[in-house]
């Protein structure tokens, strides 16, 4: 008895490019050209949930305390945040997700896993169907994504990070050990500097 060789796995990670800041500012599009930041009350130890890239040019990241953020970029817009909202847009992008595949693995509300290995939409292009998939966000939320495809979740999470923003990055099989022996340590999970 012969058995059929599985098929080669087709793994997408889809990352929201500042999901909570870009949601601001397409509701607000004054915004557009503002260093804009979502969190909490500087004066109440708060801390920043994500700024768009015009605010990561003065150094402002995620888990910044709200009041160092405010010293690094006095002109930080900083909003609180509007879960509703957030999760109202994440269920929307999550079934554009699901009409290309049923095997969505979220990891919060601005990114998944989505495994199109058995799919035939786009002649079973991977990369057409996150290229599609791009193209449908912005379409119907007028938000960008960047995205990495690969052979598992691990390659395909760090390619998604390497065209940022609105970005797509493929690694095709015959390139993921040259792809991973290039990375620095500090892009494997779990690897920070304690380790």
């Amino acid at each position: 008895m012969t058995t059929k060789p599985s098929p080669q796995r087709k793994i997408i990670h889809i990352d929201m490019d500042c999901f909570y800041a870009a949601i601001e500012m397409r509701e607000n599009p004054s915004l557009a050209n503002l260093p804009v930041a979502v969190g909490g009350n500087p004066n109440q130890r708060g801390v920043l949930c994500t700024c768009n890239y015009a605010a990561r040019k003065f150094g402002l990241h995620s888990a910044m305390s709200s009041a160092h953020a405010m010293k690094l970029c006095p002109s930080l817009v900083l909003l609180p945040v509007n879960m509703t909202l957030y999760k109202q847009v994440s269920q929307r992008i999550q079934a554009i997700f699901r009409e290309y595949t049923d095997l969505v693995e979220p990891l919060s509300l601005d990114e998944a896993y989505l495994d199109v290995s058995a799919s035939q939409l786009e002649h079973g292009s991977a990369t057409r169907i996150a290229e599609r998939i791009r193209q449908q966000i912005w379409q119907q939320e007028q938000l960008t994504a960047s995205a990495g495809v690969s052979v598992n979740k691990f390659i395909a999470k760090v390619a998604s990070g390497w065209q940022k923003p609105n970005g797509l990055c493929v690694i095709p099989p015959e390139r993921v050990m040259e792809f991973v022996n290039q990375l620095p340590v500090n892009k494997i999970f779990g690897v920070g500097k304690v380790m």
